[in-house]
């Protein structure tokens, strides 16, 4: 038996209906292809997400697909998506999924964490939107609009709380999209555009009048400002796993700073390219005295 919709729920489910964005993996319900769009959208824009997701399924349309294919090459398919460690981790994944459950993402919250790769947030994705299970998705956007409509900073219990208990059961697919949504395009970090928001008489944020400190300060599953990242060690490591999809690259100090962009710096390169094979992305070839993507 359906049950019936609170105020608030109609409000932004009704909002969503003409506001809501139209994203591709939002017209599959294929466990895998949502499992990488999740991955992949993870401190990554939409816009860049989009033809890397495409791609990428058309190359390995299922976890069979990529468990089969070597780490390199699914490093390489990553590129463009920074944070290539994650790509080391889908791969992992894949194989986990292929080996101990036959080739199928599976469908309950304590197998999909237990996966490599996969935290809290992305195996309820997963069930929400490829099983269309009743639980509330909070990534940071969500996290934003629950701390605001609660005017006050949440811990990671409440917040998840609160999510898992505002989700209409009967749909909690359109709910946790919307959500979603209007964190991302309404309720942003700056200006948010609180004219234009379906919740405003809920918002707590709102009730006493946008008192500062925001409520998103300190709040849980809501990240600080990342650190510059010209400069940073994870420039120096992204163009050196960029040379590395072309072929390998020599480990002598004095290259591999050449190719990170710290010529006068090879001490600084080496420790850096050190962190690549540490963290499974890059292996020494010592015969040739090469450094290249891990197999």
């Amino acid at each position: 038996m359906s049950r019936r919709l609170t105020p608030t729920q109609r409000r932004l489910l009704t909002w969503a209906g003409h506001a809501g964005r139209d994203l591709p993996w939002r017209h599959t319900r294929d466990a895998w292809s949502i499992l990488v769009s999740e991955v992949l959208l993870q401190q990554t824009q939409v816009t860049r997400v989009i033809p890397v997701w495409t791609a990428f399924l058309e190359r390995f349309p299922t976890p069979t697909a990529c468990a089969q294919a070597s780490q390199a090459d699914v490093v390489t398919a990553w590129h463009g998506m920074g944070y290539n460690r994650r790509a080391v981790s889908l791969h992992r994944c894949a194989i986990a999924i292929n080996e101990q459950h036959g080739g199928t993402v599976p469908t309950s919250l304590g197998e999909l964490v237990a996966l490599p790769g996969i935290g809290p947030y992305t195996a309820r994705a997963v069930l929400v939107f490829a099983f269309e299970q009743p639980v509330g998705v909070v990534d940071v956007n969500a996290a934003r609009v629950h701390a605001r409509l609660a005017g006050r900073a949440l811990t990671n219990n409440e917040v998840q709380t609160r999510a898992d208990d505002a989700t209409p059961p009967d749909a909690p697919w359109r709910w946790n999209q919307a959500v979603l949504d209007l964190g991302a395009t309404v309720c942003t970090k700056r200006s948010p555009k609180c004219g234009e928001c379906p919740l405003t008489t809920d918002c707590g944020w709102r009730a006493v009048g946008y008192l500062e400190p925001d409520p998103v300060e300190n709040s849980a599953r809501i990240p600080k400002r990342q650190s510059t990242f010209a400069g940073s060690d994870r420039q120096g490591r992204g163009r050196l796993v960029n040379a590395l999809r072309l072929g390998p690259v020599c480990a002598n100090p004095g290259a591999l700073a050449e190719v990170m962009g710290w010529p006068d710096d090879p001490g600084r390169s080496t420790r850096v390219a050190m962190s690549l094979v540490a963290d499974g992305l890059a292996q020494w070839e010592q015969e040739t005295e090469t450094l290249c993507l891990a197999q």
